[in-house]
């Protein structure tokens, strides 16, 4: 499984919308951990994080937790639900992600994002189902 968990963090790696935020991610059985720095370019108006970005680390953690479990296709986000808890505006913030429950064709997953500190910055959940785009070389799986 360890290869399996490699390939997801190198597809993770190679999408486009990573140049922006550089994380870094890793994936363990039925978990994932993500951590990039907030900046600036990421703030709304009031000069803190603006929820998108905490969205962005719930969701991939959870998302990645999930397929980690699934090992021939992507899984996609049904729902997510996201508690913003207090505001972020610079340094280091890490989501970790883990799989609550599993049926054969559902998987519920956590996340919590803390900042540098390790105070509690927002929570998430979410559901993910299997689809049925392969994981290949040619979606970055390798």
């Amino acid at each position: 499984m360890a290869e399996h968990y490699r390939k997801l963090e190198n597809l993770y790696h190679s999408a486009p919308i990573n140049e922006y935020y550089a994380p870094t991610l890793r994936v363990l059985e039925g978990a994932a951990e993500l951590v990039f720095r907030v900046e600036p370019k990421m703030h709304h108006a009031a000069h803190a994080a603006h929820g998108s970005v905490c969205f962005k680390a719930l969701d991939d953690a959870a998302f990645f937790a999930a397929n980690s479990l699934v090992t021939d296709v992507f899984v996609l986000t049904t729902s997510f639900t996201l508690y913003l808890l207090r505001p972020v505006s610079d340094g280091i913030i890490k989501a970790r992600g883990h799989v609550s429950h599993q049926t054969r064709r559902l998987i519920l997953a956590e996340s919590v994002l803390e900042d540098e500190k390790g105070n509690q910055v927002a929570r998430g959940s979410g559901t993910f189902l299997k689809s049925k785009i392969p994981l290949t070389p040619e979606v970055g799986y390798l």
